[in-house]
């Protein structure tokens, strides 16, 4: 019975606990269905399953639901690693083996290239893997002092509420930041500002000595006092991590304690190449799957010396470098200054010289614009989750690059800038694949060559 079923506002728990078979998975991991001509979105079923789920929001065209029971199961279907899984909202696909859930990205990259995009690539590339666990160098951790229960939860968000989970470890963090979960728990409640610390943001560097570089940048919205001091100072040194401090905006970030540490590093050894960074700089979170995806990008842009070539939405330099590598002259471009400062510092310390970098807001790029920073034999691009839709409108013939690899966080945006590129600015799609950079979550993130007949 489908009484009441349109009626968005009433409690979920009175909705009808109803049947259903799923046929996919959506953007966010969801399982998908059809029931009555409505399409479904189940969390926690998988493709190819009989489930029962209760809808908890219902709108004209479609409902979100919660899954009640499996009734007939996925091959795909494994246990959960994480005891946490089901609550933290930080992976979505713990419960579909790994190998199943890149399989599942690369069709939804290629639906949404051919549903927006209307393009198709000519060749799908192999998927790109790496490690499945332990894999993750960054993260930004909530914190909840819970005065009625005299608790500090640090942690992801619960799944679909703004609550910080309740747990004790990760497993998609690196092992010796997870290891930290419980002990922060324990020296935060200690401190007099523990109701006014609600982020902790972490990042991950190279080893030096053996012991990875672990930075914790705690927010806090009043001022240290002296046993806080202590406290922070005692916890740095008992787990060999650095604590550094937040009380406004980015410009207000600064190391707090030890005074004197190893900076933050990555490498990326098949190009003699080391990276410093700042813990609040954008780099990849999977540093293992990063040199693995460079490799690719190089493969597919093939550099050459002599060769003229843009890198834009280039951050610190992570594919700029590696194609300077080649010979070719390489201007890198990004919105952010201080990403642009770093970028110059690694080309420095590396000592590359067939490199330039400078600020530019892409998102506002013309033909006018485009043409005057010269013309270029091939384009690397890297943009956030928006694309790069200003910048591929802008070309014409004067500045169109012979090849571009378009390397995407977000299929959508990818799908959309692909379908300009081949239907408006005569390109074709010669390939596209996956690259597994957030195992576990439904992030897809893809890598696409584009060549002008």
């Amino acid at each position: 019975m489908r009484r009441n079923r349109n009626k968005s506002h009433q409690s979920p728990a009175l909705n009808p606990i109803l049947t259903a078979t799923i046929e996919s998975l959506d953007q966010e991991g969801r399982g998908v269905a059809h029931v009555d001509g409505k399409t479904i979105f189940i969390d926690g079923a998988l493709p190819n399953e009989k489930v029962t789920f209760q809808s908890h929001r219902i709108k004209p065209s479609y409902e979100v639901a919660n899954l009640v029971e499996v009734l007939k199961q996925s091959n795909q279907r494994v246990a959960p690693k994480c005891p946490h899984f089901g609550l933290c909202g930080g992976c979505k696909l713990q419960h579909m083996d790994a190998n199943a859930q890149v399989a599942a990205k690369q069709r939804l990259l290629e639906n949404d290239l051919w549903h927006i995009g209307k393009v198709k690539p000519e060749n799908m590339l192999p998927p790109l893997y790496g490690p499945t666990w332990g894999y993750r160098h960054k993260a930004r951790l909530s914190v909840k002092y819970v005065e009625k229960k005299q608790r500090v939860l640090v942690g992801f968000s619960e799944k679909a509420t703004r609550y910080v989970a309740d747990m004790n470890s990760c497993e998609v963090l690196t092992p010796a930041v997870s290891a930290l979960i419980a002990p922060l728990q324990e020296m935060i409640i200690q401190l007099s500002i523990r109701d006014k610390l609600p982020q902790i943001e972490l990042a991950v560097g190279e080893a030096v000595e053996n012991k990875p570089v672990i930075v914790l940048i705690l927010r806090i919205m009043d001022a240290l006092n002296t046993n806080d001091g202590i406290l922070l100072k005692a916890f740095a040194d008992a787990h060999q991590v650095q604590i550094w401090t937040q009380t406004k905006g980015p410009d207000t970030i600064k190391p707090f304690w030890p005074e004197a540490a190893p900076a933050l590093a990555y490498s990326l050894p098949e190009f003699g190449l080391n990276y410093p960074f700042k813990p609040n700089e954008f780099t990849q979170v999977n540093p293992q799957i990063n040199q693995v995806m460079i490799r690719r990008a190089m493969q597919l842009l093939a550099p050459k010396q002599g060769e003229n070539i843009a890198d834009f939405f280039c951050g610190i330099g992570n594919f700029t470098l590696p194609i300077a590598r080649s010979g070719a002259q390489v201007l890198g471009l990004e919105g952010l200054a201080n990403l642009v400062d770093r970028a110059n510092e690694s080309a420095t310390l590396n000592e590359i010289n067939n490199v330039k970098f400078s600020v530019a807001d892409l998102f506002k790029m013309t033909p006018e614009s485009l043409t005057e920073l010269g013309k270029f034999d091939k384009w690397l691009v890297d943009p956030p989750r928006d694309g790069a839709f200003e910048l591929i409108k802008s070309l014409d013939e004067s500045n169109s690059p012979q090849r571009i690899v378009y390397v995407s966080c977000n299929p959508a945006t990818l799908a959309r800038d692909a379908g300009v590129l081949v239907h408006e600015k005569g390109y074709k799609l010669a390939a596209a694949g996956v690259i597994n950079m957030f195992p576990h979550t439904a992030h897809v993130e893809s890598i696409a060559l584009f060549e002008l007949p």
